[in-house]
């Protein structure tokens, strides 16, 4: 069964209070969702006019109550005017983990509108800031061609470097970090189950290496549960990932009212009047 969406109803639970004080707060890939990451992608995906379906699941008797009803599952799914593009809330469904993390948005774009299947797929969890995803799905909207990498992987690191990331020391083509080493971005082997049109992906054998993709992510301290992780699939074109990246590490702050436990120690605030 599908739905429109009702514009006032947010499937994440956790949506801040209003009346809690607000902050600007930085530096930008420390700071988490706010407890937003729904509402501040959804809304920019209604900006950019794409039509969002709710799609539910369930078993339902016949002469049974509307509130006896069994929803076995169910998920909020955004697509693009030209059907090429779309993005899936998960945590309404049932996700699976990246970095022991759920995943909390899908992304995925296609070359041809009669394919079923996308060409590749990028993964956010939870503590993304929603300003980060919102940036990737702008660049993504406005991408004519978005299965076509029309650049290469060092316009990533660029956009890292120039907001003042280190490149690894190792690996200084393919790696980068901020200046404290808490937050990564890599160029390397996707992990199991990160979706691309190339189905050699699917059937690497155990000693063979798997196509490389971007991978990146939050470890406060060494050792440390991830804050937040965020993979991109062989075939997302690196200046979409390289918008994510400067997103990333965009050196202006943002506004807050609930800051994550693991990294408060670190976040500069001020006031917002």
């Amino acid at each position: 069964m599908e739905a429109p969406l009702y514009p006032d109803s947010s499937p994440d639970p956790s949506t801040p209070r209003a009346g809690q004080p607000a902050f600007w707060v930085g530096p930008r890939h420390l700071t988490g969702d706010d407890g937003r990451l729904y509402d501040a992608v959804a809304d920019t995906l209604a900006s950019l006019g794409w039509t969002s379906l709710t799609i539910v699941r369930g078993r339902h008797e016949p002469d049974e109550a509307q509130e006896d009803r069994q929803v076995l599952r169910s998920t909020v799914l955004h697509i693009s005017p030209d059907t090429l593009r779309w993005a899936q809330w998960c945590l309404a469904d049932e996700p699976f983990h990246l970095g022991e993390l759920p995943i909390a948005w899908q992304i995925s774009a296609r070359e041809d509108a009669s394919s079923p299947l996308a060409d590749w797929s990028a993964y956010f969890t939870r503590d993304v800031p929603g300003e980060v995803v919102a940036d990737f799905l702008l660049a993504l909207d406005a991408h004519q061609q978005p299965t076509a990498s029309l650049t290469g992987p060092e316009l990533v690191l660029g956009a890292v470097a120039g907001h003042g990331w280190f490149r690894d020391i190792d690996q200084p083509q393919v790696a980068a970090m901020d200046p404290t080493g808490t937050s990564h971005i890599s160029l390397g082997e996707v992990p199991p189950l990160i979706q691309d049109g190339d189905p050699r992906v699917l059937v690497t054998e155990a000693d063979e290496r798997g196509s490389a993709g971007w991978q990146a992510w939050a470890e406060p301290a060494l050792g440390a549960p991830c804050l937040w992780t965020a993979s991109f699939a062989a075939g997302v074109p690196h200046d979409l990932v390289a918008a994510f990246a400067a997103s990333l590490s965009s050196t202006a702050p943002v506004l807050r009212r609930l800051l994550p436990e693991a990294t408060q120690d670190r976040l500069l605030r001020a006031p917002a009047t």
